[in-house]
């Protein structure tokens, strides 16, 4: 490590060419890191903060929610811990001129699944509403009437639970009656039990009854449940796919650079080797080098990420897991250190007359 460091202090230029590559690099993956763990979060927070074990759907809808179509009635046919109707629809809520796409959740003002409230009250009786706080960063109110889709009555807004989203969008919930009204309007149905719901959410594991009659159901893990949201797996794959292609890079840009760099230097190594150096002493020392370029790199690099997380708008999701950073820290640092270890085969090649002569 004493050689290495020695090494680097004298040519400052070169190895913070190195250095400022690796840096490069490493910023770009944790950049990537944040924006796909925001994007991600804000396509599935909503069903994480659920805290739910499985989601029941109709075996028909190909396990979407939307496309779910089940009654309150078929929550008898659900044995679980804890379960809950639930009901979805897509569309903007509007307050005079202002209005914003949201999901609306309808579940019962007792259910597992409802968030709780941060100021106000939950929902109580029908036309009432409860938002999420980046809905009233936005400029909605406890006590403002708003309109949800063609729904011509008015909602009133009784609570603000914290910020959440599902799909990219902002999240309401409301009672199933609420939302029976509002997604099915004057259609009648003839018993409480008859009116439509989406899905039913579980804690615990779900023994179904598929016997009865009704449409047959399915269970699915909530993280199953997740990975099957429209374009979910796609949006993950591909960013970290880029991830994984960084890393590649990592490792050939650093191999070259100290592969480079060893040939500079091979008449020196004859040197070191004529005065009885090994082969492991220079080998150890060029690992060192490559650990050094990869810890300066990484750590110059989260500082830079971490900065511009600051001054990134609000439209642009991003989110720090550092977990995730520690280990994507990791792998840089292996990486960069096999690419240094490339390298060590024309050490070992060098002889000492030939590169003292040469």
């Amino acid at each position: 490590m004493f050689l290495a460091r020695k090494e680097m202090r004298y040519a400052k230029l070169r190895y913070s060419l190195i250095i400022g590559i690796m840096l490069l690099v490493s910023y770009v993956v944790f950049l990537l890191s944040g924006l796909a763990t925001g994007l991600a979060h804000e396509f599935d927070q909503g069903i994480v903060n659920w805290q739910a074990d499985e989601v029941i759907l109709a075996s028909d809808a190909n396990q979407s929610l939307n496309a779910s179509q089940l009654t309150q009635g078929d929550l008898t046919r659900v044995s679980a811990k804890e379960k809950a109707a639930l009901g979805i629809f897509s569309g903007a809520i509007k307050k005079g001129q202002t209005q914003e796409d949201i999901n609306l959740f309808a579940t019962t003002d007792k259910a597992f699944v409802l968030p709780k409230v941060t100021s106000g009250k939950t929902f109580a009786s029908k036309n009432e509403i409860i938002i999420s706080q980046n809905l009233a960063d936005a400029g909605y109110q406890i006590g403002d009437q708003v309109t949800i889709g063609k729904y011509e009555e008015p909602l009133t807004i009784t609570g603000i639970f914290p910020t959440t989203y599902y799909l990219v969008s902002p999240v309401v919930y409301t009672s199933l009656e609420t939302f029976t009204s509002l997604k099915y309007g004057n259609q009648s149905f003839d018993t409480a039990a008859d009116e439509l719901v989406n899905a039913i959410v579980v804690k615990g594991a779900a023994t179904l009854d598929n016997q009865s009659a009704g449409e047959t159901l399915e269970a699915l893990k909530t993280a199953d449940f997740i990975e099957a949201i429209p374009g979910y797996a796609a949006q993950n794959l591909t960013l970290n796919g880029m991830i994984y292609f960084l890393f590649v890079i990592v490792a050939a840009v650093v191999g070259i650079f100290m592969y480079v760099i060893t040939m500079q230097k091979a008449p020196i190594f004859g040197v070191m080797k004529a005065q009885g150096i090994s082969n492991g002493f220079i080998a150890k020392s060029i690992v060192a080098q490559s650990f050094l370029v990869g810890v300066i790199g990484v750590a110059l690099a989260i500082l830079l990420a971490l900065g511009t997380s600051l001054i990134l708008p609000d439209a642009m999701p991003f989110l720090v897991v550092p977990q995730q950073w520690g280990l994507y820290s990791g792998i840089l640092l292996v990486v960069a250190i096999v690419g240094g270890l490339f390298s060590i085969r024309t050490v070992t090649k060098v002889d000492p007359i030939t590169a003292i002569g040469g």
